[in-house]
């Protein structure tokens, strides 16, 4: 990119089109969908994508668009956004705010959406003006929240051909015109677990005639975490918590059943892989000497996300070319998961943490909360920064890519 004035370029853009976006942006939070279900969200991004003289593609479920820019011999870098919402009430006082009781974007999506949309309008005029070498593949990816849209997008054949793929999310810990980038582990795995615990019921006054469920319930609430961290190494962060407990309707009956659901995260991919036999073979055992029957529905979730070390190098390397000196910080692996993991475990790749909080001021409040809201000016930010990355990996140049499913499926939309 030699010669290029890109931060000009892209200042030119912001100059006609940043207004836009944000109202884009503010159309979505005020019409929020959740997983599998984005079904406006994902016309909206059709129908601007077409304006621009591109061919999204909605993915089969109806929901979802891969859209590809340029037609150059070089490599295909992928960039995604997740577009659904979370089952959660939006607090927040703005004119903005949603319009479906109960549903909000309290994750930055609609804002993630919004940058991958002006990414993907910048870089269809580079194209046009034959100064894109390669293609870029825009995922807007269904069900990040459930998960599975990742998945999704793998089984239709979306990363076919893809060499490398990069993802971003709102952080507003960090401030805006700064992004937070790590190689290596970046979020950590997360798998849902329930728990179904029956025996044959009784009477309160005799419980050594029949089996303590409520007790047995309890021993497994707390000797299945305190046995995770005496079988595991404790730099994997293998953790077990509770969040829902159910047994029982009346004080003098020991009930036939109960159960316990939770999520299991992990920042290790191997103790991630071993957790549910582990899981299994340690509820047993705390569940057996109660004369209860426990059975174990163990859901996966999604890996860790671990960012390629040349791949973040590439989004160091576009921050400091568009942003300036002072916007790369280090971040810290998360113990939420993401789905992104996916695709990296397909093809190489990195995620980055897009700063939404105006400088200066203090931490507000964190994604998945009812009042989340960010400066509005990141998502500019945000464009200029996928953009950047996507050209310098373009020009740089990528390794080929690993992922080939076109024996399994055909192109994307058509499976």
């Amino acid at each position: 990119m030699q010669g290029r004035d890109l931060r000009g370029e892209l200042g030119a853009f912001l100059t006609r089109s940043e207004r836009t976006l944000i109202g884009f942006r503010r159309d979505i939070h005020m019409h929020p969908e959740l997983a599998f279900a984005e079904y406006r969200t994902t016309q909206r991004i059709v129908d601007r994508l077409t304006e621009a003289g591109l061919a999204p593609e909605v993915m089969p479920k109806g929901t979802g668009v891969i859209c590809d820019v340029g037609s150059g011999g070089g490599p295909t870098v992928a960039l995604r956004a997740d577009i659904d919402a979370l089952a959660l009430a939006d607090e927040k006082d703005v004119p903005y705010s949603s319009t479906v009781p109960g549903v909000c974007h309290a994750c930055g999506h609609d804002v993630h959406t919004a940058v991958l949309l002006g990414t993907g309008l910048f870089l269809a005029e580079q194209a046009r003006a034959g100064l894109l070498p390669g293609r870029v593949r825009l995922i807007f990816q269904p069900a990040e929240e459930l998960p599975g849209g990742a998945r999704e997008v793998v089984a239709v054949g979306g990363l076919i051909g893809v060499d490398r793929v990069f993802g971003l999310h709102c952080d507003p810990k960090v401030e805006v015109g700064q992004v937070g980038l790590k190689t290596g582990p970046i979020t950590s795995a997360c798998d849902m677990i329930t728990v179904h615990v029956n025996g044959p019921g009784g009477h309160t006054a005799r419980p050594h005639l029949t089996a303590d469920l409520v007790f047995a319930l309890g021993k497994i609430l707390t000797e299945l975490p305190a046995g995770l961290s005496r079988r595991v190494d404790p730099r994997s962060s293998l953790s077990l918590v509770w969040g829902r407990v159910e047994s029982g309707s009346a004080a003098n009956v020991i009930p036939e059943g109960g159960v316990a659901e939770g999520t299991v995260r992990c920042t290790d991919e191997e103790a991630w892989r071993a957790a549910p036999d582990l899981i299994k073979a340690l509820l047993e055992s705390v569940a057996t000497p109660y004369g209860v029957e426990a059975r174990l529905d163990y859901t996966r979730g999604v890996p860790p996300v671990v960012n390629d070390e040349e791949s973040v190098q590439m989004l160091s390397e576009a921050a400091l070319r568009v942003l300036g000196a002072d916007s790369v910080v280090q971040t810290q692996q998360s113990l939420g998961g993401e789905d992104f993991g996916w695709f990296l475990e397909n093809v190489p790749g990195a995620y980055a943490r897009l700063g939404t909080r105006m400088p200066g001021t203090p931490p507000t409040a964190d994604i998945h909360q009812s009042t989340f809201d960010v400066d509005e000016s990141c998502i500019g930010v945000g464009v200029r920064f996928m953009a950047a990355t996507a050209l310098t990996a373009l020009w740089e140049g990528t390794r080929p890519g690993t992922c080939d499913l076109s024996e399994q499926v055909g192109e994307f939309g058509l499976v």
